[in-house]
């Protein structure tokens, strides 16, 4: 035969009882009450903040719609034939034979100082 145990059953303990409940969801729901009171700020900003971040990617967007428009190949084109670049096409072009009997003078037993070396650019 299996024994019940015994519950204490009186006035006494259930109002104890009652009271620690009662002291716990008190306690909980001024938690709650405190923290949306110190956190009520938040809901606005976040709104603000992300009224911001949709307007910085339409600039965003707009940007780079800009850029690829200024970089297009027309426009680069455009730019360098104004900016005085010649065609590769276009360009005198000079030639020299490299063959076998020409031969590289020595840099190192140099004395005389080194060349310039003048660069032209040829837009392709």
């Amino acid at each position: 035969m299996m024994a019940f145990p015994s519950f204490d059953t009186t006035t006494a303990t259930w109002q104890r009882r009652t009271l620690r409940y009662l002291g716990i969801y008190l306690t909980l729901a001024l938690t709650l009450v405190a923290a949306r009171y110190f956190t009520q700020g938040i809901r606005p900003e976040l709104r603000e903040m992300q009224k911001q971040e949709a307007s910085l990617q339409t600039q965003r967007d707009d940007l780079e719609v800009r850029v690829q428009a200024a970089s297009s190949p027309q426009r680069v084109q455009e730019w360098a034939v104004a900016n005085g670049f010649q065609r590769f096409a276009e360009s005198s072009k000079t030639t020299r034979d490299l063959g076998a009997g020409s031969t590289v003078p020595d840099i190192k037993n140099s004395s005389a100082s080194p060349a310039a070396i003048e660069v032209k650019t040829q837009w392709k």
